[in-house]
Order: C-alpha cells, then sequence, then structure tokens
C-alpha cells in the first residue's frame, strides 16, 4: 500500500544560510521567506513591502529609505550586512523546512515541518544573549525550542540559560501597526541589549 500523500504541498528548505556577523550579540529571527517571485534581493526580508528594512534605516540612521540605494527603490545588500555586521545583529529564521499550505507567505497557513536547531545556532554566537521573534508564529516556535512561555507583544521573557527572548511586532505590512510604532519596540530592545545606544 502506498502511504505516499500527493495532495501535500512541496517541502521547501530556507535558501540562506544564517547570517552571523563577529561578535553577534542580537539573534533576529522571523518564520521564512516568502515565495521567491516576491524577492527584490537574495538575503533576509527581501520583499519590498515587508516594514524590516525601512524600520532598521529609522532606527539607526534616522531615514527610512536608508538602506535604499539612492534614487531607487532596491535595497542596498552590502550597506545592509555593513549595518547587521557594525551592530553586531545576526539574522535567521525559525523553519529550516516548511510548507505553505495555501500557496502564500501568510505564516497562518505555513507549516513548519523542521525548525532551525536554535541551541546549535547560538552555539556560534557565544556573544549572544538576545533573541528577538518578528511576529507570533516565529515566537511560538522559539517558546517551544527553548522552553519558555511565549511572550507578550514587546516584551521579553528569560530562558534558564539568561537567554532573554523578545518577541517583537511583526514587520509584514499585514501587521495593523505604523512603521514608527514598530520602531519604537524594536528600538527598545536593542536599546536594552546594548546594540544602540
Amino acid at each position: 500500500m502506498n502511504t505516499t500523500n500527493t495532495d501535500l504541498p512541496p517541502l521547501e528548505r530556507h535558501p540562506w544560510p544564517p547570517f552571523i556577523p563577529p561578535g553577534a550579540e542580537v539573534l533576529i529571527m522571523g518564520t521564512f521567506p516568502p515565495g521567491r517571485h516576491r524577492w527584490s534581493m537574495d538575503f533576509y526580508y527581501p520583499n519590498r513591502t515587508n516594514d524590516f528594512w525601512y524600520m532598521m534605516g529609522l532606527i539607526f540612521m534616522g531615514r527610512r529609505d536608508a538602506l535604499l540605494r539612492p534614487g531607487t527603490k532596491d535595497f542596498d545588500l552590502d550597506a545592509i550586512k555593513d549595518l547587521l555586521t557594525s551592530r553586531r545583529i545576526a539574522l535567521n529564521d525559525t523553519g529550516r523546512e516548511v510548507r505553505r499550505l495555501q500557496g502564500n507567505a501568510s505564516d497562518k497557513y505555513l507549516e513548519i515541518v523542521t525548525p532551525v536547531p536554535i541551541q546549535e545556532l547560538l552555539a556560534k554566537m557565544p556573544a549572544c544573549r538576545t533573541v528577538a521573534t518578528t511576529g507570533e508564529k516565529a515566537a511560538g516556535v522559539v517558546a517551544s525550542l527553548t522552553g519558555t512561555e511565549v511572550p507578550r507583544t514587546g516584551c521579553m521573557v528569560r530562558g534558564a540559560d539568561g537567554l532573554e527572548i523578545w518577541r517583537m511586532p511583526s514587520t509584514s505590512r499585514a501587521y495593523p501597526l505604523a512603521l514608527e510604532k514598530k520602531a519604537e519596540h524594536y528600538e527598545r530592545m536593542f536599546r536594552h541589549a546594548g546594540v544602540l545606544t
């Protein structure tokens, strides 16, 4: 008897390795990249309609468009990597292998088949004491992997090993919060972690 379910959506493996700059102190974790057709660059948060890089430009450089190539709507990947490296911020997602149950980028319809091995990931970042998740689903995955409670949005819980785990607002435009308000939450976390003074 053939038990293979051919009705299941295809399994997708995460396209990028973790971005870990030397001395990384903060790890930001989303869920999984959108479909390739939505990428504007080959890196985390590649969708132009996601607020992440506009928010990072606002927080660290004072302008929402600071991480765009001048005169364009294209992200400047070199400037992005320079910012992350200088501020000791690492990036990875909570899903290593997923299925899109509705064929879109919505976390609601994303099945995480294989989560990232978070302890193995953190072992590569001995200076990292802060994990921040960008949204509800990523927060739930990290909580299950670390045996912690899911924090309220904008708040933090401590793991048994002293790791500080923050749940930040989603940077998706579908999340109903103004860019400036999202930035306030993230700025508070970055200041607490010591990568922004």
